[in-house]
């Protein structure tokens, strides 16, 4: 990890009031680096150097002080990825996911737009997850 990167991560953890420790650095450099969410047992099997629950504590704290959501990707596993809107009172980044029912990995869709919903009088929404199954494009051809 370059100083640059180091001091990157280290000031969105500030952002968020994480205090940025050595394994919260490489949780979210892991988290950073890939192109879609990542379950605990990827990352675990990534970080050889942490174990499982230090892996889960950092991801527990990470979506309290919403740096990362968690999403339920249809497959009875929730996978984790940075929230992009870098807000600290909430996870404001909602765009569409896509589960492959094949290769069993989830894709954002950042490009979808999100139909809007409206609640009936009384309810009141905390959040919605937008999922959508079907095939990736590599598990299509």
């Amino acid at each position: 990890m370059t100083t640059e990167s180091t001091l990157q991560f280290e000031a969105l953890m500030n952002q968020h009031g994480i205090r940025p420790t050595a394994n919260r650095l490489i949780v979210i450099k892991a988290l950073s680096d890939e192109t879609r969410p990542q379950s605990l047992a990827e990352l675990e099997e990534r970080l050889v150097t942490l174990d499982k629950s230090s892996i889960f504590r950092t991801l527990t704290l990470f979506r309290e002080k919403h740096l990362v959501h968690a999403i339920e990707n249809g497959n009875n596993t929730v996978v984790y990825e940075l929230c992009l809107s870098h807000d600290h009172d909430t996870d404001d980044d909602a765009h569409v996911h896509f589960f492959c029912e094949r290769c069993q990995n989830t894709f954002c869709l950042h490009d979808i737009n999100i139909p809007p919903v409206t609640l009936p009088e009384g309810y009141s929404m905390a959040t919605a997850t937008y999922l959508i199954k079907g095939l990736c494009p590599d598990c299509r051809k």
